[in-house]
């Protein structure tokens, strides 16, 4: 494919500089977008410049993920509206090696031809210190052109310290570093970089006599107007421990019907062909294409397994005919997340082992109800079912045998009230 013109027609390009799409049909380019491991895991909001780093992989080019070992330290003022609270080293560097590891996932980092590269830019400022970096660093961009961007300009009235000033140089420096040593002539991220990366042109302009380019991506946005990324919850995380697979497949099936189109541009790998034949079948239907866009993404973000465990938990939630079977062969995995979905009671194995009346069992050992009467008049009133039984007498009693892979039962008082208890 060609790079500029997949990201022209799925409306990815926001700018490049002058002679950026000549230098890359000049054959393979080496290109990198930088990450700051400013937050435990990467979210959906990094997925978008993976998703470009990953469109320039495919495009023949060879990408290159700079981690932010050094950046981190300082914190990127772009988009920011106030000084950033800086994490400590130990912290930024578990950051760091979990979003490492993320990383390998995405990319194809063993391609013979092109596989892609990863750099920690600390590794170009470790040896050197702070007279070095003025002398050889800062003495390249004047105050003036500093000032003049954009990710400067908007914070200098609301306060910028020079922790955050010198931000500009350090990106600008990395970029330079890898066009020494990499021969990377490419830098590409969100249109909020486009200050700091013109600025790493400028460095290799001046500093190493070359010419090197910037591709930016529009700044995502739902159609409300409010910032991609995140749900009521928070942040959506592509860590499955800080959101679930259910979750993750929940926000992209759950998304405005307007939003729909764009994101199956920006996040899926189907071909320009096989997307415009999905938007024109399922015109009247955009619960199908967020259908698509959800299982292609829960399983390369997660796996086809966890993709599996979200349509038996979606099954068991919301299928009201749901059977036993069905119960019973769901995978432990996802009745963890069922258990993440519905109020979770906490039990001790022990005193399922030993057997308990179910009396006892709703209203004292998980206060699913609140009293002895209150489960008597719900038995009566068919109300009650342990892992989809249905109960008709208060004398049932639960044992180990209820345990659903050793540690879970499912209860439900009425079509509505569902609850998991974990016995551990």
């Amino acid at each position: 494919m060609n790079f500029i013109e997949e990201l022209r027609w799925r409306n990815m390009l926001h700018d490049m500089t002058p002679g950026a799409e000549e230098a890359l049909n000049e054959g393979k380019q080496r290109g990198y977008i930088g990450f700051d491991p400013t937050a435990p895991s990467l979210t959906i909001g990094n997925y978008v410049q993976l998703m470009l780093l990953g469109f320039f992989q495919r495009s023949g080019h060879q990408p290159i993920v700079v981690m932010g070992g050094a950046t981190g330290r300082v914190g990127d003022p772009s988009g920011k509206d106030k000084e950033r609270e800086l994490k400590s080293y130990d912290e930024l560097d578990h950051n760091l090696s979990f979003q490492v590891k993320q990383m390998e996932k995405f990319l194809d980092f063993n391609d013979s031809t092109n596989g892609a590269i990863m750099v920690n830019n600390y590794d170009f400022y470790k040896e050197m210190n702070v007279l070095d970096f003025l002398r050889d660093v800062g003495k390249t961009l004047t105050v003036n052109y500093m000032s003049s961007k954009d990710s400067v300009k908007k914070r200098l009235e609301t306060g910028l310290s020079f922790t955050e000033f010198s931000y500009q140089l350090l990106q600008a420096y990395d970029f330079q570093c890898l066009y020494d040593h990499h021969g990377c002539k490419f830098q590409m991220g969100g249109s909020d970089q486009w200050g700091n990366i013109t600025s790493g042109t400028e460095f290799i302009r001046r500093n190493s006599l070359g010419k090197a380019y910037a591709v930016t991506t529009p700044l995502l946005t739902k159609a409300d107007g409010t910032k991609f990324g995140k749900s009521s919850d928070g942040n959506i995380w592509l860590d499955p421990n800080m959101t679930s697979p259910y979750k993750f497949y929940q926000y992209w099936i759950n998304a405005d019907d307007a939003d729909i189109s764009k994101y199956l541009r920006y996040f899926s790998f189907k071909s320009r062909e096989e997307i415009e034949s999905l938007e024109s079948t399922h015109l009247d239907d955009p619960r199908m294409l967020k259908s698509i866009l959800s299982e292609e993404l829960t399983t390369r973000v997660h796996s086809a397994e966890a993709f599996e465990a979200v349509k038996q938990v979606s099954e068991i939630l919301f299928n009201k005919k749901a059977s036993q079977e069905f119960l019973k062969s769901m995978s432990k995995d996802a009745l963890r997340s069922v258990s993440q979905e519905i109020p979770c009671k906490e039990v001790a194995l022990s005193a399922i082992s030993n057997q308990i009346n179910i009396v006892d069992f709703l209203s004292e050992s998980t206060g699913i109800l609140t009293s002895k009467s209150d489960v008597r008049r719900a038995i009566k009133n068919n109300a009650i079912s342990i892992n989809k039984e249905k109960l008709s007498s208060e004398d049932y009693t639960i044992s180990a045998d209820h345990l659903l892979h050793g540690c879970y039962i499912m209860v439900e008082n009425g079509k509505k009230n569902k609850f998991i208890v974990q016995a551990s």
